[in-house]
């Protein structure tokens, strides 16, 4: 009885041990991005991207250095708030997640990366677009879209050159994308032989802009741009035409949203906004484009506001990196990502320079017809 007794326990022992041979390899990945707040359509919009990677990627049944890979995703909200980004990025740390994908914001992304420095962790935005981000020398900093400068700079150079602006005011909202952007725009505008006759500023709460616009009545501007997010410019654009204002109202990709008609209570003229895309796709490219944005829209019953498609293609070049690697660690994947090369995204193409940013970074401009959001052009 003994004999057999021993013989059952180990062939349960032998099982349990090969199922545990057999075990998945669990990879965390964190996303942050503001589910709460003004903003929050655009950072639900960012963790939806995420969370079909994931389930894409768990049904494909990647593997990763011989082993099936089960991919979780850890979300956390930040609010648009550098505070309560940090705190998230922390959160995430502790929560030992193999690679973070965002922040969606310039302001919560730049002090967040030191948190993922610090821990030798991976971190990917969708969206941040503020220069500093990727020049503070971290090895784990990373983004998909083109940066401010290339982004502000090709708004100030179309406002004079296609809308043949010739008294341009500024406005921006006070953040570090806000600012930033704005401020390249105002350099391009420049460089390009126009003229700034006012630069205003608020922030990225306000609702009541009737100060700053009355000021900038005055100086009859025919081209208005605003540094910041589409919950702070569908209300401008409301106040701007109870104030008889009928400039041109630019943005970068902070207001290119499909909501920004929404916003601005239906105030807004054919044309009048003109708005750019940090990425952008043409040729066949677009086909990849249109079809995720069909997927997106069978899944979710939603559009796709902005940066869903870049938070997809974000994870997916995470994932290629340890795949090849043959390592979610960290430490093993991390060279291999920092040299990403002709990475085929539904965006467009990705390779990183050495600064973790993208090379040859697009740009699309929109304007909004019949509250539509219709494209213009693609610029490199």
């Amino acid at each position: 009885m003994q004999v057999k007794l021993n013989v059952v326990v180990g062939a349960v022992a032998l099982l349990l041990g090969g199922a545990a041979m057999a075990q998945d390899l669990v990879v965390k990945i964190g996303h942050v991005g503001p589910t709460s707040g003004g903003i929050a359509h655009l950072g639900k919009d960012n963790e939806l991207g995420a969370r079909m990677a994931i389930d894409e990627l768990n049904a494909k049944g990647v593997m990763i250095g011989g082993k099936k890979a089960k991919f979780e995703l850890l979300a956390e909200d930040d609010a648009g708030d550098p505070k309560q980004g940090t705190a998230a990025a922390q959160k995430l740390m502790d929560s030992k997640v193999n690679g973070v994908i965002g922040h969606l914001n310039s302001g919560t992304s730049i002090p967040a990366s030191k948190v993922y420095s610090d821990a030798g962790v991976p971190q990917i935005s969708p969206s941040a677009t503020n220069p500093k981000f990727t020049r503070n020398g971290y090895k784990t900093t990373f983004r998909v879209v083109a940066d401010d400068v290339h982004l502000g700079g090709t708004l100030g150079k179309y406002a004079v050159t296609q809308l043949k602006g010739k008294s341009i005011a500024v406005i921006d909202d006070r953040t570090a994308y806000g600012q930033g952007v704005a401020d390249e725009f105002e350099k391009g505008v420049k460089a390009s032989g126009g003229k700034v006759v006012g630069r205003e500023f608020t922030n990225d709460k306000a609702t009541d802009f009737s100060s700053i616009l009355t000021s900038l009545k005055g100086k009859k501007p025919d081209v208005i741009f605003f540094g910041g997010m589409d919950a702070v410019a569908g209300p401008m654009l409301r106040q701007m035409k109870q104030l008889g204002i009928e400039a041109k109202f630019m943005g970068g990709d902070g207001i290119c949203s499909g909501e920004l008609p929404k916003l601005s209570g239906g105030t807004m003229g054919d044309g009048q906004v003109v708005c750019a895309e940090a990425g952008g796709v043409e040729g066949e490219s677009k086909k990849s484009m249109e079809d995720f944005k069909a997927r997106f829209k069978d899944k979710y019953k939603v559009e796709v506001q902005i940066y869903a498609p870049y938070v997809y293609d974000a994870l997916n070049v995470m994932v290629a990196a340890m795949v090849k690697a043959g390592s979610a660690e960290p430490a093993k994947y991390l060279p291999v990502l920092a040299k990403t090369e002709g990475f085929k995204g539904v965006t467009g193409t990705i390779s990183f320079d050495g600064k973790g940013d993208i090379k040859n970074g697009a740009l699309t401009l929109y304007t909004y017809k019949g509250g539509a959001r219709e494209q213009i052009a693609v610029v490199r």
